[in-house]
């Protein structure tokens, strides 16, 4: 007798309402109704993920969808070409999945806006295909006993849709993402699912929400600057926040203007791998540091992930062993060209793609160099020298033959030497965020010029201070531009998204 198995039957299907569109000519009713199909698709996932909890199963399965922005397009409208953003390259329909409206409403009014301004047509709110992964709709700092979820009749999977890989790369920002047949063309950059994905990287890697990161990012390699910044910071909050709001450290310890101790937050037991420090002021226009550490992994790690909050710039701001004679132990390097040793992106960006130098970031350090030096002109070359940078990924690089490594040093003409810089850049360059360089030299390996233990200490306490206050007058200088006019053109390939 032959044994019979039976087919399982497929869980009934179970969503909220699915809105099919509707048109809107202003971008503030636009992001209010992605706002609420948003709050919807959330709080459906959460409900039921709590009443599944609760009956320790279910037969049914769950999904809520994210949100969706699309415009179609029917001729070649004449664009103004000074902008780099806010036009979509051609006739077609275009679409992007919206996540987190709360955290993106300022950027979503101004992307929309601009749409709707340069093809003088409306754009349509719709729910999406894509599914909300459950794990990406519990609000920031939830905390999910495991031990329940163990106790389902079934995997979570088969109930809820969970994170899918398969949908959560960079082809679109690479430039290789190729539609299927009858698919929109991509309006943004990132997803939503890809969004979300980086946003909760942000809080496990830097121990602070995303929603306090600010627009203008320093990076650093060394807590000598971490040390500087907050306790500048600090002092700042006291004095009133000399046009600051608040000071957000790990923990999301936050310090209020006119405060000299934290309103809120939990200093955590230990610090995460990349520490982030925020001066924040309104619209995200502050200061946000970040502590990288040492290595081009950690540059891209966290440089892919801040990407989707789509800053207006990023600086490297750190040390490097200087590659000349004719500099001295404290002298600024302002890097204008790259040579990649680093390899971590190399499937992304090839080394081929040349990184090219952005006039007003180069401009804005400059000017800040002179600034908080009192030097100019001609004397400034004293002090600092512009050039290229060699970003490597052997730390120990002096411990090998070093006939190879100086010879392609010295036909690319480098200046200086670190294991950030080209990295930080080349991520600038691929995710269309305007990026700079300014590296003091600490060392000069290549001619027996080592700082001594006490000669570091002294070093440090009077370079660091003076090259951060750099930094900081340089993020000002750009957070005064207009942003259409950071947003440089040289970033933007043959065929972009409309979304910056």
């Amino acid at each position: 007798m032959t044994k019979r198995f039976q087919i399982p039957q497929p869980a009934t299907l179970e969503t909220p309402p699915i809105e099919k569109g509707q048109l809107f000519h202003s971008a503030d009713e636009a992001v209010a109704a992605l706002t609420e199909l948003y709050d919807v698709s959330a709080r459906f996932l959460l409900q039921k993920f709590d009443e599944v909890l609760k009956e320790g199963g279910s037969d049914h399965r769950y999904r809520a969808y994210y949100p969706e922005v699309s415009i179609t397009t029917s001729g070649h409208t004449r664009i103004d070409s000074r902008l780099s953003f806010g036009f979509v390259p051609g006739p077609g329909h275009y679409a992007t999945s919206i996540t987190r409206p709360d955290l993106f409403g300022r950027y979503l009014t101004r992307q929309i806006d601009q749409l709707i301004q340069n093809h003088q047509q409306p754009i349509r709110i719709s729910h999406s295909h894509t599914p909300v992964p459950l794990h990406f709709a519990f609000p920031e700092g939830s905390y999910v006993d495991g031990a329940m979820a163990e106790r389902l009749n079934k995997p979570l999977r088969d109930i809820f849709d969970v994170p899918d890989l398969g949908a959560t790369d960079d082809r679109i920002v690479n430039g290789n993402y190729e539609p299927e047949p009858g698919e929109a063309m991509p309006l943004a950059p990132f997803t939503a699912q890809r969004v979300d994905y980086s946003l909760a990287r942000l809080s496990h890697y830097t121990a602070t929400s995303p929603r306090h990161f600010q627009n203008f990012v320093l990076f650093t390699n060394y807590q000598f600057y971490v040390d500087e910044f907050t306790a500048m910071a600090r002092a700042m909050m006291a004095e009133g926040g000399h046009g600051y709001d608040s000071f957000v450290e790990p923990g999301n310890v936050v310090t209020l203007a006119g405060e000299v101790a934290p309103e809120s937050g939990v200093v955590p037991h230990r610090l995460p791998q990349m520490p982030a420090y925020h001066l924040t002021r309104k619209g995200n226009g502050g200061i946000t540091m970040v502590n990288i550490g040492v290595g081009p992994s950690n540059a891209k790690t966290i440089t892919d992930h801040i990407a989707v909050l789509r800053p207006h710039a990023w600086l490297m701001l750190g040390h490097c062993a200087g590659l000349r004679n004719t500099q001295a132990l404290g002298d600024y390097v302002l890097a204008h060209a790259y040579v990649r040793e680093d390899h971590v992106l190399d499937a992304d960006l090839p080394v081929w793609v040349p990184v090219p130098p952005l006039a007003e970031v180069q401009v804005a350090l400059e000017q800040a160099v002179a600034d908080v030096t009192g030097l100019e002109g001609y004397d400034l070359k004293r002090i600092m020298r512009t050039g290229t940078v060699a970003t490597i990924d052997n730390r120990n690089w002096e411990l090998r033959d070093q006939k190879e490594p100086v010879e392609r040093l010295s036909k690319s003409r480098a200046i200086a030497l670190d294991m950030e810089s080209a990295t930080i850049a080349a991520n600038g360059y691929r995710f269309r965020v305007p990026y700079g360089t300014l590296l003091c030299v600490s060392d000069k390996p290549l001619h027996g010029e080592l700082k001594l233990p006490g000669m570091a200490t002294d070093f440090y306490k009077r370079q660091v201070a003076q090259h951060l206050k750099i930094g900081i007058r340089a993020m000002q200088s750009l957070a005064e531009m207009p942003h259409e006019k950071l947003h440089s053109r040289k970033l933007r390939s043959f065929f972009e998204t409309a979304f910056q």
